[in-house]
């Protein structure tokens, strides 16, 4: 089998990348090692940046996210049992972001693939990366039973940390910098409307909550199309910050409905809505980039390069700007022979990465209460989050972070 792009995963990185290709013309193959439904199921991000939201229009694969995705203009901070907005177009020229779960930009991508693009396999096992260093790249892959080899002029890895992308970078030429924080986000989902009709980043001294929410999920038909449901309720999303290793079979229902209760009250009588929790797991809490992010043509994208904590919504909209850069500097490549943009591609993605990697940290580091933390550091976040609410200069620094940093 043959092809000009190689993609390594069918996640929203890999999936947008082959429509991005498929647009350019330019064809590419997606081997994926999981079948479609696990594929259309797992729970991932939610917060889909402004630029992200662009791109899925220009690319053509909006329309449901147009028609059941929740525009957002401002998030709500609290602490002290005090509530603050952020007003996103206010302090951002206009910019916002969109509440619509990975999961459905999976579905929405998959479907239009397989109806307009090029070869998608599902249960495609990569093994292994041969020849990134020369000019005919492969990827062995296990399918349906027999070993083959993608041939290709370029592969490009979506296949996350744990994936065979990353590894076929040798040791000696990559640097990797990390941070492991010593908590993690006990999520649920639970079948009753927000509370609020935007998401609430709370700071508590008894540790991080957030309230969020998704819309309905929707279903795919046995044709093979995806159904939407009337977006007449929706779903609830929250997390608690809880000590590193915490199971989540450790918490009881109530016990996490009574602690969100705690770190989300406010001194105005708001009230937390409860329902019937369907599902309950546990984040770890990471940061990771591994520099360069690429090596001869092989190119990480996504997790395979680089994880933020979920606390700034980065994760998936540093994927798609990983993939967007490279079907740009392809598309380059092919239209004018320069090699300059994809020379580049480490350097024009990296830059964007370590902006997304600060603001993760700065969220996180002042909203999440450490287990060693003093009365100093409980003042430190608390005067963080005073001057966000009294200067337009720093609540407009976290609105341009939170809606997103440019695509180019």
């Amino acid at each position: 089998m043959r092809t000009t792009v190689g993609i390594i995963g069918a996640g929203p990185a890999g999936l947008l990348l082959a429509r991005l290709l498929h647009n350019a013309g330019i064809d590419s193959v997606v081997l994926e090692s999981r079948d479609r439904a696990y594929v259309e199921q797992r729970q991932r991000a939610g917060i889909l940046e402004q630029g992200t939201v662009d791109v899925l229009r220009a690319a053509g694969a909006a329309e449901r996210m147009d028609r059941e995705g929740l525009p957002h203009d401002g998030i709500e901070l609290r602490f002290d049992k005090r509530r603050h907005r952020v007003d996103f177009p206010a302090l951002t020229g206009g910019r916002s972001v969109m509440v619509y779960a990975q999961t459905e930009v999976c579905k929405d991508l998959i479907a239009i693939q397989l109806a307009e693009g090029g070869p998608l396999l599902f249960e495609a096992q990569a093994l292994a990366v041969e020849g990134a260093e020369t000019e005919r790249p492969g990827v062995r892959f296990r399918h349906e039973g027999r070993e083959d080899v993608l041939e290709c002029d370029y592969v490009v890895a979506c296949d996350g940390s744990w994936g065979v992308g990353r590894k076929a970078v040798p040791a000696d030429v990559s640097q990797v910098f990390e941070r492991t924080y010593p908590f993690g986000w006990l999520g649920i989902l639970a079948d009753v409307a927000p509370s609020h009709d935007e998401l609430v980043y709370a700071r508590h001294d008894r540790g991080f909550a957030l309230l969020s929410m998704r819309p309905p999920v929707s279903r795919r038909h046995p044709s093979g199309e995806v159904a939407s449901l009337p977006v007449s309720s929706y779903i609830t999303r929250a997390y608690l910050q809880v000590p590193d290793a915490t199971d989540a079979d450790d918490w009881s229902d109530e016990e996490i409905w009574d602690e969100l209760d705690r770190r989300l009250e406010t001194s105005d009588g708001w009230r937390l809505e409860r329902g019937v929790i369907t599902s309950k797991s546990v984040t770890p809490m990471r940061s990771y980039v591994q520099e360069p992010m690429r090596h001869g043509r092989l190119f990480l994208a996504g997790d395979a390069a680089h994880i933020v904590p979920p606390t700034g919504a980065k994760g998936l909209n540093l994927a798609v700007g990983d993939v967007v850069t490279f079907a740009r500097a392809l598309t380059h490549r092919l239209e004018t022979g320069s090699t300059e943009r994809l020379d580049a591609y480490s350097q024009t993605c990296l830059r964007r990465v370590w902006q997304a990697e600060r603001f993760s940290y700065a969220m996180t580091t002042m909203l999440h209460r450490a287990p060693d933390a003093t009365p100093f550091d409980d003042r430190i976040q608390l005067a963080r989050l005073d001057r966000i609410t009294a200067s337009h200069a720093a609540g407009t620094d976290l609105a341009e972070g939170y809606t997103g940093f440019p695509l180019d």
